[in-house]
């Protein structure tokens, strides 16, 4: 079951579990001994490896009530990452480049991006999360640490995942096949460019995202995150550059629009977000839009 010497008994134990009970029998016990089994746990059962279990260095929570929150006995354990869980989707409020270190390399078949662009970026928005006028109600955000990742993060990027699509292109220099997204604005751009290993040409998606305008004004979208995206960006890009099957990577959930497009489209997504307030908000609003789906 994963380690070199197996006991006699654990064989005949395992030879009587079925595949899912034998998942969780290896998983549970490399928990209980704090041990990692690389090769059982992630190559084998193609299973999410540190993050999502709790093991030697991380206690796991599996929704946002803190009172249901795991228990870990070993004694070395620093903490918990906060973790909401669902089919297919695993959100983390949790520093991506502590947590993608622990990642074999290629785990991820994509990652779509939106880092910081850094102090140079268009952004320059203030902090609208309180007031009575009525642009406050539409937009509810407050500022976030602008700070442009560094070239190791960029390097562990590539190295966890097959290809990669990094929004912010212009900003960081990055060389290749590129996605122009065309908003329609005015103040802060009219359009922003992702990087895509994808491609070698240019491809062009057009959706109005400019202010209080909107391309589909009968649904907007509230916007919760001063860079945030719309879900038809996310759900266009899983169209075009995702394969069924594929495991998704986002390393700043941000608002959380990717979660809700991998959500409807059936991905595989792990996300990361190390502000709180704006990964219980991504969390929320998740969870706001799959009880409008329970609707219908």
């Amino acid at each position: 079951l994963g380690y070199v010497e197996i006991p006699d008994e654990w064989v005949k134990v395992a030879d009587s579990l079925t595949d899912e009970e034998r998942e969780r029998f290896i998983i549970e016990d490399n928990i209980n001994f704090g041990k990692w089994d690389w090769d059982v746990l992630a190559n084998r059962f193609g299973i999410r490896p540190v993050a999502d279990f709790e093991t030697l260095n991380y206690q796991i929570m599996t929704n946002l009530d803190a009172s249901t929150e795991a228990t870990i006995t070993d004694e070395t354990a620093i903490g918990f990452i906060p973790c909401y869980r669902l089919p297919f989707l695993s959100l983390f409020h949790a520093d991506c480049m502590e947590i993608m270190k622990q990642y074999p390399d290629k785990y991820f078949d994509l990652a779509i991006v939106d880092p910081p662009y850094g102090n140079n970026d268009a952004i320059g928005l203030k902090d609208n999360a309180s007031g009575k006028k009525q642009a406050t109600l539409r937009t509810n955000y407050r500022q976030f640490e602008n700070n442009a990742p560094t070239e190791e993060y960029f390097s562990e990027l590539k190295r966890v995942s097959k290809n990669q699509i990094v929004w912010g292109a212009n900003f960081f220099g990055l060389k290749g096949g590129y996605i122009c997204w065309n908003k329609f604005g005015t103040a802060f751009g009219q359009a922003e460019l992702a990087y895509c290993s994808k491609i070698n040409s240019v491809r062009v998606f057009e959706y109005v995202w400019n202010g209080m305008l909107q391309q589909d004004m009968k649904n907007k979208e509230q916007r919760i995150h001063p860079t945030q995206k719309p879900v038809q960006l996310y759900k266009w890009l899983l169209k075009e550059f995702a394969n069924s099957g594929d495991r998704v990577l986002d390393t700043h959930l941000g608002s959380g629009s990717i979660a809700i497009a991998c959500w409807d489209m059936g991905f595989d997504l792990t996300a990361y977000e190390i502000d709180k307030e704006y990964f219980d908000a991504a969390c929320k609003r998740l969870e706001n839009h799959k009880k409008q789906l329970t609707l219908w």
